[in-house]
């Protein structure tokens, strides 16, 4: 048989944490383990009715089923940009400013092919989300990951960052609420990003898929929280652009339906690179996406209230069963250091949940270096589940 040639690039891409958990998931489902997966975070909650209905009106309108160019993209940008201004107060150019995407990691992944040339340094979170790494080693980049620490709040140190290392870099990313550590960057840390990013000629980025995933600090369900965008930081847009998604505060994951908010040049820069690698989603779901952010907006208000209990539940039985976290302010996942004898061996530690306890949650070190020492788990079952899950925890780490 001839052997396959392929290209460089793909070694940096042989596995991520996902898919290495998938197939220990596998596994265990193959040995007979009542499978509790709490290693994505994908919601579990229903997407509401209004906007259900408004892709299915869709599915009967012949119009809707040919090709959609980005023209035919316009009422949803519209309805993205009056939704911005309405929540930040910061006006936006649905036409120059906005740009639908298939999911917010679409945006993520192929904007370092617009702005980086080959050996060009990205700095990224450690931990940080997979894809942001993955966008850049496709683009030919280089990554100098900026260590997040619990002493510093899960916040880079932008002045660590080595002079030779600036002089070379394009692109910073940000995500706040932060996947996986569940930390919220305040509004100061965006300002001094934003002034940093300025004065070294540096993109930043801000994945932004958990704004609304924030919880009150009483405890209370009675007022919805959010956190800053970046903005509310860069209000001319300067230097900034902000990926949002629609999977998590309206829980349509499987949709696949995000957009982009930012500087006129990177909007233009992404849909260059966009244009040649697909066109768009299906228009119903751009439909069903403008009945979600122009409808009833309870249902963001109930989602958040379900992670807050659940998260309650998780936390709470953890502290019964000696295992002590932090209790998060943000996002769907704890973030929890593990207990001897696995606080240097997370993989060990997922692995052998799942193999013996069906239990599945992701490796801190999968989302970096230094998410070593550390677990995540994704509140995407009840809270009796969940209460199940640190019953199984409990016998396997005694």
């Amino acid at each position: 048989m001839t052997k396959m040639q392929f290209a460089h690039r793909l070694k940096f891409l042989q596995s991520n944490v996902f898919a290495d958990m998938d197939t220990a998931k596998s596994v265990a489902v193959a040995a007979g383990k009542d499978l509790i997966d709490l290693s994505l975070g994908s919601s579990d909650l229903p997407v509401q009715n209004h906007i259900l209905e408004a892709i299915s009106q869709s599915l009967y309108d012949p119009s809707t089923h040919g090709y959609l160019l980005f023209r035919g993209t316009q009422q949803f940008r519209q309805v993205v940009a009056q939704w911005y201004e309405q929540k930040y107060g910061i006006p936006v150019d649905p036409e120059t400013e906005v740009l639908p995407l298939i999911g917010s990691q679409e945006g993520t992944a192929h904007l370092p092919l617009a702005i980086l040339n080959p050996g060009d340094f990205a700095l990224l979170l450690d931990p940080g989300y997979p894809s942001h790494t993955g966008g850049v080693y496709l683009a030919g980049g280089q990554i100098y990951t900026m260590p997040l620490k619990a002493e510093n709040n899960f916040l880079p140190v932008l002045t660590d960052i080595p002079p030779s290392v600036l002089s070379q870099s394009k692109m910073m990313v940000l995500s706040y609420p932060h996947n996986p550590t569940s930390a919220i960057a305040p509004l100061s840390f965006f300002q001094e990003a934003v002034e940093f990013c300025q004065k070294h000629n540096i993109v930043l980025v801000h994945d932004f898929p958990y704004g609304d995933l924030v919880f009150t600090k009483d405890g209370s369900d009675n007022t919805q929280s959010i956190a800053p965008s970046i903005f509310q930081a860069d209000r001319e847009k300067s230097v900034s652009i902000e990926f949002f998604s629609m999977s998590k505060s309206y829980n349509m994951g499987g949709f696949r339906i995000g957009y982009a908010i930012g500087n006129a040049q990177l909007i233009k820069a992404l849909k260059q690179v966009k244009a040649n690698v697909d066109f768009n989603q299906y228009l119903g779901i751009l439909n069903g996406a403008i009945a979600a952010l122009t409808g009833n907006q309870d249902g963001i208000k109930n989602t958040v209230n379900q992670f807050r209990q659940r998260r309650d539940t998780f936390i709470k039985a953890l502290d019964k069963i000696g295992w002590q976290v932090p209790t998060p302010e943000a996002t769907m996942y704890i973030w929890a250091k593990l207990p001897e004898p696995w606080s240097n061996n997370s993989i060990q530690f997922c692995t052998k949940l799942v193999k013996q306890t069906g239990v599945a949650a992701s490796p801190g070190v999968g989302f970096g270096a230094s998410g070593e020492g550390y677990v995540r788990f994704a509140l995407v079952q009840d809270s009796p589940i969940l209460e199940t899950v640190v019953d199984r925890i409990a016998k396997f780490i005694i």
